[in-house]
């Protein structure tokens, strides 16, 4: 009897199992033949794939605006944020960050909506932290649930976990308390920012909700700076967006004035096209170039002189009219990004202003327009005091002086504001400026304002100036002013005995006994 068996029919030698193309990343079965349906089941990793330690960036060279910091306006040559202004709590926020790098733990500052927030969790970060430290800022929703195992594989690196808004980083894929315990054995800091009323409505709303923020006492950076915050802010005069912030951010703060500034500042620019909000666009730039002729934030502009200003802005007035005044200071005045309109509102005076940030961006930019120059007297009509008056009458100064020696125009508007605020002998200056360039109502006005003030020989030539050129007043003053000029010589030669003198007199004296009050008052 042989010892040798048939092998079964089912035994297969040497079977395999090929993928072209790509590679199958699940579980494989080995079989020659299989009698039946076949179910493969194969799930995905409980986490998502996180990147190395090493490919997180360095905090020294990391873009603060690209990791959540809010971006301000950017003219050429400015750095892209300004110099960070040291917030009240940074000395305790420092020790925080510090003894979370040396022990492991959860950071959180917490405020208001643009509270500036970020910036100061990041200036804590980049002040108390080696600039290698790595930084790992993931975007909300990541699933972290495989971060320790990442940060155990990170060597002697130095690393952070960086949350900007902590609500989008919470829930069963988030930052748990299970993940949180981890990184704190791993002494890996985790700093975060979280809005007042999410941090309430998560740590207090709802019992057993709280999760990782129930062993964390935050933070709190308060919405309005106080006097040493502001007194700081004072010192960085050199960076033209915090001297700006200090002198027009009015009642809001310093990081709602620098961050909602850009958003406001594109809006409005695209706002002039026909088929957008052309009447609104031109009703804030009016408000904008009565800021820029000084007239003071908190006194605001009447309803009626914005109005009236407009019609001074002749192609852009044209197209305002494919909006009603009303549809357009309604779309400026909406508030935006839970801070402002474009126009903020003086209460109780009907009275409007731009929001400051949208005049410091247009007068720090080069290529902004002029304002226009009959917009100067409508400003000095619309200030409330003698305050608003002086401030219209200096920055007209500021901003004609320099054209006015070569612009009659400019002079004449200069010499109407310091005519105005009872400057005479300036007003004479710039009257005088632009008579003696050829310009004829100036020579008119000049030639009136020297009669009053008893200099009529030296008013003469410019009336005779005006006279020559048409104007009727003028004429008619220089007449009355030889007149009386012919009267007193008539007199003088009849008292010393000329014998037709006296006959002289007599026609004279009928104009010269009634002088018109431009004479004299």
């Amino acid at each position: 009897m042989s010892d040798e068996r048939e092998a079964p029919n089912d035994t297969v030698v040497g079977v395999g199992n090929s993928v072209s193309d790509g590679t199958f990343r699940a579980p494989v079965v080995q079989a020659g033949a299989v009698n039946g349906g076949v179910h493969t089941y194969y799930g995905q990793p409980h986490f998502s794939v996180l990147p190395p330690v090493s490919e997180w960036p360095r905090l020294g060279t990391a873009d603060p605006i690209a990791l959540g910091v809010r971006r301000t306006r950017r003219l050429p040559g400015e750095s892209p944020l300004p110099p960070y202004v040291e917030r009240d709590c940074d000395e305790e926020l420092g020790d925080r960050v510090r003894e979370a790098a040396r022990e492991g733990g959860l950071v959180v500052v917490t405020g208001a909506p643009l509270s500036g927030k970020t910036r100061t969790v990041w200036a804590a970060l980049a002040a108390n932290l080696p600039g290698t430290t790595r930084v790992f800022a993931p975007s909300p929703g990541t699933d972290l649930r495989g971060l320790p195992a990442v940060v155990r594989g990170r060597g002697e690196a130095s690393c952070v976990l960086w949350l900007d808004d902590l609500g989008g980083h919470l829930g069963e894929h988030g930052l748990t308390p299970a993940v949180l315990a981890d990184l704190v054995r791993l002494r890996v800091p985790v700093l975060a920012t979280m809005d007042d009323q999410a941090y309430d409505a998560r740590r207090f709303g709802v019992p057993g909700r709280a999760g990782v923020l129930s062993g964390v006492e935050p933070v709190e950076l308060p919405r309005a700076w106080s006097e040493g915050e502001s007194e700081r802010l004072d010192t960085f005069d050199g960076d033209p967006r915090l001297r700006a912030a200090a002198a027009w951010r009015g009642t809001h703060s310093v990081p709602e004035y620098l961050a909602v500034g850009p958003e406001l500042m594109e809006e409005w620019r695209r706002a002039r096209r026909p088929d957008a909000h052309p009447c609104g666009h031109l009703l804030v730039r009016v408000a904008i170039d009565f800021a820029r002729c000084g007239l003071i934030s908190w006194a605001g502009i009447h309803v009626n002189h914005l109005s009236e200003a407009m019609e001074l802005y002749a192609e852009e007035s044209a197209g305002a009219r494919a909006e009603s005044f009303k549809e357009g200071l309604a779309w400026a005045a909406d508030i935006r990004h839970g801070v402002t309109g474009l126009l903020v509102p003086v209460w109780g005076r009907d009275a409007w202003t731009a929001f400051g940030s949208l005049v410091a961006d247009v007068e720090d930019r080069g290529d902004s327009v002029c304002v226009p120059l009959g917009m100067w007297p409508l400003a000095l009509a619309a200030a409330t005091d003698n305050q608003a008056r002086g401030s219209v009458r200096w920055h007209a100064h500021k901003s004609l002086v320099a054209v006015a020696k070569s612009d009659p125009e400019a002079a004449v508007t200069l010499g109407a504001i310091n005519a105005e605020v009872g400057d005479l002998g300036t007003a004479k200056y710039w009257y005088r400026s632009a008579a003696d360039a050829g310009h004829t109502e100036a020579a008119a006005t000049l030639g009136e304002m020297l009669v009053v003030l008893d200099a009529e020989v030296e008013a003469i030539p410019y009336l005779e100036q005006a006279a020559e050129a048409g104007i009727a007043r003028s004429q008619y003053l220089l007449g009355i002013l030889l007149a009386d000029r012919a009267h007193d010589w008539l007199t003088r030669a009849a008292e010393a005995g000329h014998p037709a003198a006296e006959d002289a007199l007599l026609p004279l004296r009928k104009v010269t006994d009634t002088p018109p009050d431009t004479v004299k008052e």
